[in-house]
């Protein structure tokens, strides 16, 4: 089943967090969990789901955060410390978007990076008929390939895109 085209407003806040994060050459972007994420040096640090935000945040600092209006834990079960969703109205000023986006910046050097996967051969894991189709239907591609990019313009870079997420300003 493909997945469902995101919502303008989830593109439009996708596109505040890219544009929060211009400045470092260190960001990543992926999809992690149902959530459009990004790492900053190869550790999560903000995603982007619906209309919300998920920060990583300082664990020691859960508690405090948790009292916060406007947020709520990633696990209420307690299992994920110093993640947590923000709702819109919790980052709709400049001084609590910055907040938010500050707090996490300033946490991920802290943060423990995942240990990266291990990744499987595909070669292996498909039978051998399957890799005798595969086989051939790679160098039936690559014949066409090699004419449809002479043929291909060169990509355009896309204009930049104007967005404000924030209902008021201070």
């Amino acid at each position: 089943m493909p997945a469902r085209p995101l919502s303008d407003e989830t593109l439009h806040l996708i596109d505040a967090v890219r544009t929060a994060l211009a400045h470092r050459s260190d960001v990543e972007e992926r999809a992690l969990f149902g959530t459009h994420a990004f790492f900053v040096d190869g550790k999560m640090c903000i995603a982007v789901k619906g209309e919300e935000l998920l920060v990583r945040l300082p664990p020691e600092r859960h508690g405090e955060l948790q009292e916060m209006q406007n947020t709520r834990e990633l696990s209420p079960g307690g299992g994920m410390k110093g993640y947590f969703w923000v709702e819109p109205n919790g980052f709709s000023t400049r001084a609590q978007w910055s907040f938010w986006i500050d707090e996490a910046l300033a946490y991920n050097p802290h943060a423990k990076a995942s240990p990266p996967k291990k990744k499987r051969d595909a070669t292996k894991a498909q039978p051998a008929t399957a890799k005798k189709v595969a086989a051939a239907g790679t160098r039936a591609k690559s014949a066409t390939s090699a004419t449809a990019k002479a043929a291909k313009p060169p990509a355009q870079k896309p204009a930049a895109k104007k967005h404000s997420i924030f209902e008021a300003d201070d």
